[in-house]
């Protein structure tokens, strides 16, 4: 294990089953980016300490019973990075639709904390279990005649 496979793995476990500990983890200078998220009307990077804990407070208080599954790790070449791949399943609370997800997670370590993570999820599906409209979608119209 690397420093940054170790925080990565304590990311998945921590995040929604133990946020206090999570909190712990992250540097206060954190980059979150999350690229997909603009599509859904959240940002697509939370800067700093205050923005990751708002975020990650309202994930854990949008879904019930939430569990993250099948977590493969991969180390980079240099110990301060790391990648996963995961799945996510749970009830969204405030439309009783069940969330399920793929997620791809980059890290970056400094200092023994997580100083960088870059998540890619399908905001299709986040946006069906929310039952909130894509941004930036186009509707079609039907055939042009």
């Amino acid at each position: 294990m690397t420093i940054a496979t170790d925080l990565l793995q304590q990311h998945i476990q921590t995040l929604v089953d133990d946020n206090a500990r999570w909190q712990t983890l992250i540097a206060d200078d954190i980059l979150w980016e999350l690229a997909y998220a603009p599509s859904l009307g959240h940002p697509a990077q939370l800067a700093g300490r205050k923005e990751a804990v708002r975020h990650a407070t309202w994930f854990v208080g949008a879904v019930e019973n939430f569990r993250f599954s099948d977590l493969n790790i991969y180390a980079l070449a240099d110990a301060q990075g790391a990648v996963a791949e995961v799945k996510g399943e749970g009830l969204i609370k405030s439309t009783g639709r069940m969330y399920r997800q793929d997620y791809v997670v980059f890290l970056r370590a400094a200092h023994g904390k997580i100083a960088f993570l870059r998540e890619y999820f399908d905001p299709v599906r986040a946006a069906q279990a929310l039952d909130t409209p894509i941004l930036g979608q186009l509707i079609a119209e039907g055939p042009a005649s």
